[in-house]
């Protein structure tokens, strides 16, 4: 792939990011094919200092009630991590901290249920420098780990506070297994619901006894409890567990009766085994080919297998697995541009970076997003969001043309000021708009219509006046439009 372009470089940032804004355009215009695919990947070498520009002039704004808290108040949370998206240098981390945020669909509002709303925000989104105990929420876990090795990934989703409610593995003891977390091991966050049996999901549930949750105090009044894995050795039930398929190398399918003080390594060899089984190598593989290359064909098998090889060879890391399909041709084909359908999440902030943010509150993108079927920290449950044409009802577009209708006004006058060089004929400020939105391939009744829209019943004469009513308009109609779906 050749990022020499604008239509490649814009594919690039809609699949590893959200999207780009024009100074994100102008950056990536002056790298070469490799230096741009590493400033992508090789995100840890950018500073990560986003969190530190919110509040500050140019940047989108957040609407703070009293002290902007997003470490304990979920809707500062939410207005957090969409900051994030619109103004990170790390785009390509945040798209992946959303991926797995749905891969390991974990629901705030039973957390809430459980705990408060206090304490379960920060098992979801705490950052442990701000968190009185120095808890780290599970957002913050995967965003740190969402690029390193997939079975640490999955032990540390196990171990993670939020999960432990989320599936109540703190209540997983020897006198009652609990089956929920094993069985979600293996058929969402692994293998698949093909290849494991229903006595499988027992033993696991006998494996995964004792990793409970701790919540301690430092004193009765204490606000701020730390919650944190906690193996119980009483509660870990010891006897062998048999599954059908190999857990370790030499074939065995046993995890061997162990003392209950040794018993955590039931758990880390299950995770070990599901995480490094041929079919979780190809079911990654094609998962990632959805998130970054198509939904709308399947991957060749021929892509699969070599992909999932990839994985398995190079002991599991995510990092490998993501470099080889941004660097594959399939990836860079523009066969394959627009072949997506946009999260809402992706929509939202992909039109933000496009059309303009200041003066603009991720707080309405937050009401907004709720009304297109995607609230950030609230996947409708284990399985996440249903995807794709999922995405896509009547409801849904109509909730996508309310938020671009309130962006679109809300930047009006600064899209009026851009488009004044563009305004000599009712074509050119199309062009402009068009170019600058940057929406899927267009056909031609749709341009027609969009044509005709600017041209009204009135001469075309270009005044301010005009040009600031219809690239309102215009904007509106692309963003809320079936063509703006597709990334």
């Amino acid at each position: 792939m050749n990022y020499d372009d604008d239509a490649s470089i814009r594919h690039l940032l809609r699949r590893a990011g959200f999207g780009a804004s024009p100074a994100e355009l102008e950056y990536f215009r002056g790298l070469s094919t490799r230096d741009a695919l590493d400033r992508l990947i090789d995100f840890e070498l950018v500073p990560d200092d986003v969190d530190e520009k919110i509040g500050q002039a140019g940047y989108v704004s957040v609407m703070v009630r009293g002290t902007f808290a997003p470490s304990t108040n979920i809707t500062d949370a939410r207005q957090r991590w969409l900051f994030r998206m619109v103004h990170t240098g790390r785009p390509l981390q945040e798209k992946l901290t959303l991926f797995w945020h749905n891969h390991f669909a974990t629901a705030y509002s039973k957390l809430a249920g459980a705990y408060g709303s206090q304490d379960a925000t920060r098992m979801m989104a705490s950052k442990p420098s701000e968190d009185p105990k120095g808890m780290e929420g599970q957002i913050e876990t995967i965003r740190r780990m969402c690029v390193g090795n997939f079975r640490d990934l999955v032990v540390a989703m196990a171990k993670d506070p939020g999960m432990l409610v989320w599936l109540d593995g703190r209540f997983n003891t020897k006198a009652k297994p609990q089956e929920n977390f094993g069985r979600e091991l293996m058929e969402l966050f692994s293998m698949g619901v093909r290849y494991y049996t229903e006595a499988d999901v027992y033993a696991a549930a006998r494996v995964f006894t004792g990793w409970n949750l701790a919540r301690t105090t430092d004193s009765r009044e204490d606000l701020f409890p730390k919650y944190a894995f906690a193996y119980s050795a009483a509660n870990h039930e010891t006897t062998a567990k048999t599954f059908s398929f190999p857990i370790y190398p030499d074939g065995s399918r046993t995890i061997p009766a162990r003392s209950a003080a040794d018993g955590m390594q039931d758990g880390i060899d299950l995770i070990s085994a599901v995480a490094s089984h041929p079919e979780t190598a190809r079911r990654l593989v094609r998962r990632f080919w959805a998130l970054f290359v198509s939904e709308l064909a399947p991957p060749p098998e021929d892509y699969v297998r070599v992909l999932a090889d990839i994985y398995l060879r190079s002991g599991l890391d995510l990092g490998a697995l993501t470099r080889r399909i941004l660097r594959s041709p399939e990836f860079g084909d523009p066969a394959n541009y627009f072949a997506r359908y946009s999260w809402p999440v992706e929509a939202v902030i992909r039109a933000i970076k496009e059309v303009g943010w200041v003066g603009y509150s991720l707080n309405d993108a937050v009401t907004h997003l709720v009304n297109m079927g995607q609230q950030l920290y609230e996947p409708p449950d284990v399985a996440g969001w249903e995807l794709g044409d999922g995405w896509i009802s009547s409801g849904a577009m109509l909730s996508r043309m309310n938020f671009a209708s309130g962006l679109a006004a809300n930047q009006r006058t600064r899209l009026a000021a851009a488009a004044k060089p563009y305004a000599q004929s009712p074509e050119s400020l199309l062009s402009y708009v068009l170019g600058g939105l940057a929406p899927g391939p267009i056909e031609r009744a749709t341009y027609d219509e969009l044509r005709t829209y600017v041209r009204g019943t009135t001469a075309w004469t270009g005044s301010d006046a005009q040009v600031s009513t219809k690239v309102s308009g215009l904007v509106h109609l692309i963003l809320g439009s079936g063509d703006y779906v597709f990334i």
